[in-house]
């Protein structure tokens, strides 16, 4: 198990530091790090969507990269055990974030082969939780009749 978690948690870094270093790249080279500039092509990429003129979505990307970014670095400074050990009423509100996050990026926002991977991937995690959720449960229920 914790050999497991450590890779996860290697992982996990990593994959913070990759999108980190996406959200660097768009800055620099599509939006001259100009906060306007992200703004303005949100609200353009929305209208062609959804037919409303509307940046404010980049404040969820903004809010997605703090809370990926505080959440790998508790990882590391909590450690292991505690991290595993945390609220579900953390946990939770964080990974069905995520999953908003990868959906809109992905399915909603995102064209061709990225759609389509992003689909795959969803359905696959989708039937990992529900697997993962259902051990829970009966375990918990063999818990209790001992």
């Amino acid at each position: 198990m914790i050999k497991r978690d450590r890779a996860a948690r290697l992982a996990w870094s990593a994959g913070c530091a990759f999108y980190l270093a996406h959200v660097a790249a768009a800055f620099e080279f599509r939006h001259s790090w100009s906060h306007a500039a992200a703004y303005a092509e949100t609200a353009r990429q929305t209208l062609d969507v959804f037919g409303v003129d509307w940046g404010g979505g980049l404040y969820f990307n903004y809010l997605f990269t703090l809370i990926w970014t505080a959440d790998a670095v508790y990882w590391w400074l909590a450690g292991l055990d505690r991290y595993r050990a945390r609220s579900r009423w953390v946990a939770r509100p964080v990974q069905w974030f995520f999953a908003f996050m990868f959906f809109n990026a992905t399915i909603v926002f995102g064209s061709g082969t990225a759609q389509w991977l992003g689909a795959a991937s969803i359905l696959v995690l989708t039937l990992l939780a529900a697997s993962r959720s259902r051990r829970f449960r009966v375990r918990s229920s063999e818990i209790r009749t001992r």
